[in-house]
């Protein structure tokens, strides 16, 4: 398998990659959902809530944490989990300016 060639992309074309790869699972969108509807941080067990193995909840969390759409807290032994909300709003901010592109008028296809 090659290397993806990142570098050759500019950081924005990049950045905008990598939510879209975010956004790719459907369990990381349950995580998000379940998130924004209960409006605070997630001390509990999310496998009941979503319905997969607790390795692979973490390893959901870990690329949603990684890619700076939540942030999470030590609490005892376990780790607290809500909506980065600046984070939030700039991913949306850089997702609504490229989605928001309007095609010319054109004769083509």
């Amino acid at each position: 398998m090659g290397l993806a060639k990142t570098e050759i992309f500019t950081d924005l074309q990049n950045e905008i990659a990598l939510y879209a790869k975010v956004f790719g699972h459907p369990a990381r969108v349950a995580i998000l959902e379940h998130l924004f509807k209960i409006n605070a941080c997630v001390c509990g067990d999310l496998v009941n809530e979503i319905g997969l193995a607790q390795p692979t909840i973490s390893q959901h969390l870990k690329e949603l944490k990684n890619l700076g759409l939540i942030k999470g807290t030590v609490e005892g032994t376990s780790v607290c989990y809500c909506i980065h909300k600046e984070n939030w709003t700039q991913m949306k901010e850089v997702m609504f300016k490229f989605l928001d592109q309007d095609l010319p008028k054109s004769n083509c296809c």
